[in-house]
């Protein structure tokens, strides 16, 4: 399978999109002002990662997001993906909402308490998926008509599905991204393998103003922090677990059981074979 890309416009605006791939590392998804997106996967199984939950995504589960900075991850699960991952994603707007239900989203204030939510793929939702997977396949049959009709009839499975009290406040929710605490951010990727810049992403930070605000909130630099927190929490999986030295670097978020080893002697002042002895 080669990478492959299937895309439905709308005013100039991609509102449906179908990719192919048959592998990938971790891929940023870009924060875009006043866009909302709801992804199904096809084929395989795909992992995200948001400033404060990580979910995994396959046939029968899907995720809404609003506009924030997430991560796409390959899943530890390469059986599921052996041949692939394929995704449909269904992408929303402000401008687009009033154009199909002359709703204007900037006079309601309902929020919803989650910028990213998974969401089951319960039968109405997957004859939806594959009816916009036919019409990628078959662009001649699309005119703004169907792209018009597909779209009104999105919202109303997904408004039903999330129990919304009303249009107007669901697609709103949509549009008005929660704010999430930087230290719970931090928290929450504590242990994942993320770059300094990767994780200032999460926070919508620019690299320099991340090290800046974490000193300020931990009283330590990030590289010193996280390693620290790394080789703590290894220290004590060491103790409490069986597992291999390799796969605790691996869980508590070192790349190679090299780096992982080195920190630990310079840290402990001794190996991690010998600690787990001790």
């Amino acid at each position: 399978m080669e990478f492959e890309e299937k895309v439905i416009t709308y005013k100039d605006r991609i509102v449906f999109i179908k990719l192919s791939m048959p592998f990938f590392n971790r891929t940023l998804k870009n924060y875009v002002e006043e866009e909302a997106c709801f992804m199904f996967v096809n084929k395989g199984e795909v992992n995200v990662r948001t400033p404060e939950k990580y979910l995994t995504l396959n046939k029968n589960t899907a995720m809404i997001a609003k506009c924030l900075n997430y991560f796409f991850e390959p899943s530890n699960n390469k059986e599921s993906c052996k041949d692939g991952i394929e995704s449909i994603g269904v992408f929303l707007y402000p401008s687009l909402v009033k154009d199909l239900f002359d709703l204007d989203v900037t006079t309601s204030n309902y929020r919803v308490d989650y910028n990213v939510k998974q969401v089951q793929v319960d039968l109405m939702l997957e004859n939806f998926k594959q009816s916009i997977a036919i019409l990628l396949e078959n662009p001649e049959l699309v005119d703004d008509g169907i792209i018009k009709t597909k779209l009104k009839e999105f919202i109303q499975l997904v408004i039903k599905s999330q129990n919304a009290p009303s249009q107007l406040d669901f697609l709103a929710a949509l549009f008005q991204p929660n704010q999430t605490e930087f230290k719970k951010v931090i928290q929450q990727n504590l242990y994942a393998n993320l770059t300094i810049k990767e994780l200032a992403l999460l926070t919508h930070l620019s690299e320099s103003s991340f090290k800046r605000k974490f000193k300020e909130v931990f009283q330590e630099s990030p590289k010193k922090y996280l390693v620290r927190k790394k080789l703590e929490q290894a220290a004590e999986l060491l103790k409490s677990s069986n597992n291999r030295i390799s796969e605790i670097a691996y869980d508590v978020g070192f790349e190679s059981a090299s780096t992982f080893n080195r920190n630990f002697q310079m840290h402990f002042g001794k190996s991690p074979s010998a600690y787990r002895l001790n």
